[in-house]
């Protein structure tokens, strides 16, 4: 294998043009005959899409001579694929590979060692490999010093391709590694701090995986994209949350453009077995959270308030609407608390007000059996804390809404969509405020006038 020195030092040439190997057209052709997904719903995560047009065959920026490069922080030439004739699936991809028609043994069977050392260096008997998400395959090496060497491959076209380590599932706050080749065929792999949803939340360079003094590799192998790095954690890795992406159009200095497909799943690597993290759960949760508290409970408070001359339909109106509050209410806190328990979903603030709203919850539905008559000298006091832990749940609920869509970090259309709720009950309540004001008035004014003078009748 030549080594030949890094690109800004080579002489421009002509690229010549060479036809891509028989199991890069076999696996591009497999791709090229599914059709891409689109979704915008916040519970579909596991999807792929690959847009392999007509010029999707040609790779000629990436050959030289009929040999794929190899760009890293050196350029290499290396030999032909080793790969499989037998194409990938476009599917989704489990430990066991179900349903993928390819044998692990298949996917497994490159030889590493055109990554060069040390990545090329460890043997495959040390290494395991296992297939984690659609056509991505994961290997790693975990030695006693709890240092890992982590190697990602995955069908490649264009743009980038990236592998994450999160505390709890989700993308915010975690740190991701990214490869990419751009359209010179220069070679990028950089660590990425994923600060938020946004594209320009999302830098470079920055990052908690501990990576250690080894230059990390992204390389062309046959159709394949592979990349290679090393990271030094504190303890061992068993299941640790993984989040994987890829986008089909390049990065812009380094600004990662939006990504295609993206899942979250749980990966086991004292076991090499993958789970599948069930984002519906969240969405599940942030929705019954939403109605019990941001809906029910401002509802039948509304009720309360200002329909009280339609006695005694406000009264049961009022009790019928907290109580369904109180229901939704307390399935999001309880879907909550698996999230916790399955997710590792450690939000401190976000649980500590959600299970305080529902104590103040319950200390109302309790209430309402101990409600006292009208004539009783507790009746006063009963008033009082019923009104007063009413406006604390609304106020806690309301906040907690808030800090759940901040921290799950949601789409715009969650906050458009509570924000617009938000501007209903608003809304109402100014409207209904003035309208009991001027009833108030007018009742006043009835009370003000003289009472009718009559004369006796002679």
């Amino acid at each position: 294998m030549t080594v030949y020195p890094p690109i800004h030092q080579q002489q421009q040439q002509p690229i010549p043009q060479s036809p891509p190997s028989a199991a890069a057209t076999t696996i591009i052709q497999a791709l090229s005959s599914k059709k891409p997904k689109h979704t915008t719903s916040p519970s579909h995560f596991l999807f792929l899409v690959f847009t392999t047009l007509a010029t999707a065959c040609d790779f000629s920026p990436l050959y030289l001579n009929g040999n794929f490069r190899i760009l890293g922080f050196t350029e290499i030439r290396v030999e032909n694929d080793t790969i499989t004739n037998e194409p990938l699936t476009n599917g989704s991809v489990t430990s066991s590979t179900a349903g993928t028609g390819v044998d692990r043994s298949e996917l497994c069977s490159t030889d590493l060692s055109f990554l060069g050392p040390p990545y090329g260096n460890i043997s495959s008997s040390n290494m395991v490999c296992s297939p984690i998400w659609n056509n991505m395959v994961l290997r790693y090496y975990q030695r006693s010093d709890n240092s890992m060497t982590i190697v990602l491959s995955a069908v490649y076209t264009t743009g980038w391709v990236g592998i994450g380590f999160s505390r709890n599932g989700m993308m915010l706050g975690s740190s991701a590694m990214v490869g990419w080749f751009n359209r010179k065929g220069q070679a990028r792999i950089k660590q990425f701090y994923l600060q938020g949803r946004h594209t320009n939340q999302v830098i470079a360079d920055k990052g908690e995986l501990p990576l250690n003094n080894i230059p990390p590799v992204v390389a062309l192998h046959g159709a394949m994209i592979y990349l290679a790095f090393q990271a030094k954690f504190e303890h061992r890795l068993g299941r640790q949350p993984i989040i994987l992406a890829f986008g089909t159009r390049y990065p812009n200095h380094l600004h990662l453009t939006r990504h295609d497909a993206k899942t979250a799943v749980w990966f086991d690597f004292s076991q090499a077995s993958v789970t599948n993290i069930d984002m519906s759960q969240r969405k599940n949760h942030g929705t019954l959270g939403l109605l019990g508290w941001g809906l029910f409970l401002p509802a039948g408070a509304i009720v309360a308030r200002y329909f009280k001359h339609k006695d005694p339909l406000w009264y049961y109106l009022h009790a019928v609407i907290q109580f369904l509050g109180f229901i939704l209410g307390l399935a999001a806190v309880l879907l909550g608390l698996q999230l916790y328990q399955s997710m590792n979903a450690d939000i401190p603030a976000h649980r500590g007000i959600g299970i305080f709203v529902l104590v103040l919850s319950i200390l109302q539905v309790l209430a309402f059996f101990l409600r006292p008559n009208k004539d009783s000298k507790y009746r006063r006091y009963w008033n009082w804390y019923h009104h007063w832990f009413g406006q604390m749940t609304l106020f806690f609920g309301s906040l907690n809404i808030v800090l759940g869509i901040q921290y799950a970090n949601a789409g715009d259309e969650w906050k458009i969509g509570y924000g617009f709720l938000l501007a209903i009950t608003l809304l109402v309540v100014i409207v209904l405020e003035t309208l009991s004001c001027l009833r108030r008035r007018r009742g006043e004014d009835k009370s003000n006038l003289p009472p009718n003078f009559q004369t006796n009748q002679i």
